[in-house]
């Protein structure tokens, strides 16, 4: 049903258009979560509003249009979390369906035994008594056989036994390797005991221990069917170890693989064997596969991602306001430095810009606070006053500071303040002042930081004194 609801989205959004930047996988959703946004943005603004998103997007994204902004955010943001749901919901299909396989309670309280070469299995179960509840877990037993179909069963296994117990020995008068003892094998219902009359020599789990010269063990089987109970005796041959072609094989390839790659060591590929014995050989490699639980964190993951990214969102804004916190003192100094020097303070901006993007260009790292006085000398090219320039830029930044030098150089130019060099340089002393006791509080908090690793050490330092001291006493 949901993978029929996304098809039909997937229908009705074949017209929208996904963002350059969205990945191949997440286009289609995209596009879903595009028809969605526009269909229900009227009916519902509230589920794509947030006053404290909406600000951290005018932040981060200074200058373009803050609606573009805002869709292009919350479609991604829908975009992921139904390609999240999806994921889930295929796993949760398979899931689905392998559960359902095993359910053999019918209609009328019946159960169907499996045949009688299958293993009993447990089943949970719930019975319903007028308005109570109780559960069992029981274990259903395959069909049992009796009489002669018992006996030929057990006739049959008898039969078949050797062939079992050799395993990857040839046969039982020739045994190197461990022997399959096993209290049951597939196929077969029954119940089987050994008992090795030498087990220093060959365990009644068929382990075989090394032997240098052949010797004879006799091992007792008991075997155990419903009412059906035969008693065999079989005589089995060690012999010293053999390797088998496929031993020999599986060295052989072994020292080729080591040779290959001691001889590729100082290169930067390695080319495994491509032949082998005269014939052409593929590699595959083993690889974990950790699907279902990714799909048992696929349904929390889709609820949670909405959330996330907010959060996410929010602390790019938060970094950015801590780097413009650090940038201010320096920004503040530039600016007395050049209006001492008998620049203006457009000027002054236009030349903090140039210097900026100048160095941007060389692959200097992005700053925050350049990047808005850059913005600001954009609006004075493109006409605005240059008061509300200044307004703008304290503005979009969000920190007092700012806001409180962007008013004194708006003030400047309404008033003509004369004293605005003394201003400013008060101004820096204060931003100095204010650096300082920020670098005194990071230092503290680093200290306290430091003081569990500290003690660990301490302790650690302690053990490697204490150990051998007492030790020697």
């Amino acid at each position: 049903m949901t993978v029929a609801v996304f098809g039909i989205l997937l229908c009705l959004a074949g017209k929208e258009r996904a963002d350059t930047q969205t990945g191949i996988l997440l286009k289609p959703f995209y596009k879903m979560a595009m028809y969605l946004y526009k269909r229900l943005y009227g009916f519902f603004p509230r589920l794509f509003s947030s006053v404290q998103v909406e600000k951290d997007l005018r932040q981060l994204h200074p200058g373009e249009p803050g609606e573009y902004v805002k869709t292009v955010y919350y479609v991604k943001k829908a975009a992921i979390c139904m390609a999240v749901v999806f994921a889930g919901t295929l796993f949760g299909a398979a899931a689905k369906f392998s559960a359902e396989s095993g359910t053999i309670l019918q209609d009328g309280g019946i159960i169907v035994r499996d045949s009688y070469e299958k293993e009993s299995r447990q089943v949970g179960l719930t019975l319903d008594y007028g308005e109570k509840q109780m559960d069992f877990q029981v274990e259903v037993e395959p069909l049992l056989l009796s009489g002669e179909e018992a006996e030929a069963l057990v006739d049959e296994f008898v039969e078949k036994l050797p062939q079992y117990m050799a395993g990857k020995n040839e046969s039982l008068q020739k045994v190197t390797g461990d022997l399959r003892l096993q209290e049951k094998y597939d196929g077969f219902p029954v119940t089987v005991i050994w008992d090795s009359d030498k087990p220093g020599l060959l365990s009644s789990d068929g382990q075989v221990f090394s032997v240098e010269e052949v010797r004879e063990v006799t091992l007792t089987a008991y075997i155990s069917y419903g009412t059906s109970e035969r008693v065999k005796e079989f005589q089995v041959m060690l012999v010293p170890p053999e390797l088998s072609d496929e031993e020999l094989a599986y060295r052989e390839m072994k020292e080729l693989l080591t040779r290959s790659q001691e001889d590729s060591i100082r290169q930067e590929e390695w080319r495994l064997p491509e032949k082998w014995r005269g014939e052409s050989i593929t590699w595959r490699q083993i690889v974990e596969d950790n699907s279902l639980l990714l799909w048992a964190a696929a349904i929390a993951a889709a609820v949670m991602v909405f959330f996330l990214l907010d959060k996410d969102l929010h602390g790019q804004m938060e970094e950015r306001q801590k780097r413009l916190h650090r940038e201010y003192s320096e920004i503040v100094h530039k600016l007395v430095l050049y209006v001492g020097a008998g620049m203006t303070i457009r000027g002054t901006f236009q030349k903090l810009a140039g210097d900026y993007e100048a160095k941007c260009r060389e692959g200097g790292k992005s700053s925050p606070a350049y990047e808005e006085i850059l913005y600001t000398c954009r609006e004075l090219h493109s006409g605005v006053s240059e008061g509300l320039a200044y307004e703008h830029f304290g503005r979009r930044t969000g920190l007092q500071e700012y806001i409180r030098l962007s008013t004194l150089l708006a003030q400047n130019l309404k008033r003509g303040n004369s004293t605005l060099l003394d201003r400013l340089r008060e101004e820096a002393e204060k931003s100095a002042e204010e650096r300082l006791q920020q670098s005194k509080k990071l230092g503290e908090e680093a200290g306290t930081k430091l003081l569990v690793p500290m003690v660990l050490m301490l302790a650690v330092v302690m053990v490697v004194i204490m150990i051998p001291a007492m030790s020697s006493m």
